[in-house]
């Protein structure tokens, strides 16, 4: 059976989907911006600023669910420039200091509001 998970401390799904759905104790969460969920405004245009906004969303809605990052066991980051990955990956590191989950990282041609990364995320219970 499917859950639908949605919290007021991450944006708010801008489509038809879910911010995250739960099914059989995995949490499946959709590709996250970098948009203050307050104010809707996006961080700045920076990769460093951009990547930390995504990844405290991230959180926020593991957070609504009782669980934290280190439930996190793959990602998938899509960047607008790999040119950008080292900052990219020395925020990332930050966030899952040990035992980081799978990952892998895509250059796109463009993200939603001009973002220049969105990363999605499976975690289990």
């Amino acid at each position: 059976m499917k859950k639908i998970i949605s919290t007021k401390n991450a944006p708010a799904a801008i489509g038809p989907y879910s911010q995250a759905t739960e099914a059989n104790g995995f949490i499946f969460i959709s590709g996250q911006l970098p948009v203050d969920p307050a104010t809707a405004a996006m961080a700045p245009a920076d990769i460093r600023a951009q990547t930390e906004a995504v990844l405290k969303n991230l959180e926020a809605i593991l957070v609504s669910e009782g669980l934290t990052l280190a439930n996190v066991l793959k990602t998938t980051v899509f960047m607008t420039d790999l040119g950008q990955f080292g900052q990219m990956n020395e925020v990332y590191g930050r966030f899952f200091p040990a035992n980081p989950p799978a990952r892998a990282t895509i250059e796109v041609k463009a993200l939603p509001k001009a973002a220049l990364v969105e990363i999605e995320a499976v975690a289990a219970r």
